[in-house]
């Protein structure tokens, strides 16, 4: 993997810190068979850099580097906790990485992370907020849920997951004893669609829903909230799953600053085609889920097929994440 080298940080205090470094575990707890909760801290004991709510760590696990959700509210953190998925090698959407924080990791282990960094943050101005979480996408879901308890903000968290497997449910059932939110739960697909009908009916004028989970329930409720009448910009997803895309078309890219014109064969995607040409461009999840591989697009047509832009992002036709995108005539500002 061919990734641009960190940007020198200019502050050198640990809570201005976001680039590449080492920070120590200090708590591994089980949650369930199958998800742990991992938190880490400064060796020095410093706080770390704050975070908006629904922010990710990216954390180098063994030899990959993969992206995970802060579970806090993201003020004036000691410590970041990330809860992980074990998905062994073999199974859809495993790198490895998650196997091997498990499997490796122990208290007093040291741990190379980047970020804290925000694709997924609440709108601060929204009247209300609707919080949709299934299964592990219950992490970015908790973290939005604290922030709103301690900013005393309205919040809905509907939570849809198997029995036995309700990672962080006691601490959602715990923000709703205080009154901080209202919780609703659900544990098969039937429920939740009935459930997040009625919830998204019921929401005030003004309110801005979040969703985090598998396809079947982000799918599930975008279209339940079309159906409602939901502006779309006001439904928000985060993916850690995406469906299979179709190979695509061929089609040529200039790089602007040398005039080099890449012939990109379907199946292959730009962002390999600039690696193989020895152009470096940061990526991570090669899936159109992270962001991390966002260029800027001079002129021509950009088949958006990402999950990370907004529809006026994409409509502005200056950016594309080229892990996946794909489009004609297309001239990159690299």
């Amino acid at each position: 993997m061919s990734l641009l080298a960190p940007t020198p940080s200019v502050h050198a205090h640990p809570s201005s810190e976001t680039r590449l470094r080492e920070l120590t575990v200090t708590a591994i707890t089980r949650l369930t068979d199958t998800i742990t909760h991992f938190e880490f801290a400064d060796p020095n004991g410093g706080r770390l850099v704050s975070y908006e709510p629904g922010s990710h760590l990216i954390v180098t696990a063994g030899a990959v580097r993969n992206t995970y959700s802060l579970v806090g509210d993201g003020v004036n953190p000691l410590g970041y906790a990330i809860s992980v998925l074990r998905r062994d090698p073999g199974e859809p959407d495993a790198s490895g990485g998650s196997a091997w924080l498990h499997d490796t990791l122990r208290v007093g282990s040291s741990v190379s992370v980047e970020g804290p960094r925000s694709l997924f943050a609440p709108l601060t101005t929204a009247r209300a907020s609707l919080l949709v979480a299934g299964g592990i996408g219950v992490t970015p879901i908790l973290s939005h849920a604290r922030a709103a308890a301690r900013w005393g903000r309205p919040a809905e968290v509907v939570y849809v997951y198997r029995p036995g497997h309700g990672a962080h449910v006691d601490d959602l059932r715990q923000l709703a004893h205080s009154g901080a939110i209202t919780l609703f739960e659900a544990h098969n697909q039937t429920d939740a669609a009935a459930l997040l009908r009625e919830r998204l009916a019921a929401q005030p004028m003004g309110t801005h829903a979040y969703a985090c989970g598998p396809v079947s329930l982000l799918d599930t409720y975008l279209e339940l909230g079309a159906e409602a009448g939901w502006p779309f910009e006001r439904l928000h997803s985060e993916r850690f799953e995406v469906p299979p895309q179709e190979p695509g078309l061929p089609f040529t890219a200039t790089i602007a600053s040398t005039g080099a014109r890449l012939e990109v064969a379907a199946g292959v995607s730009l962002l390999e085609a600039l690696l193989e040409h020895g152009v470096p461009v940061a990526n991570l999840c090669r899936r159109g889920v992270c962001g991390e591989c966002r260029i800027p697009v001079r002129s021509g047509t950009i088949e958006h097929r990402d999950y990370v832009l907004s529809e006026q992002e994409k409509s502005a036709h200056t950016s594309m994440l080229c892990c996946v995108s794909r489009g004609d005539e297309i001239e990159v500002d690299l």
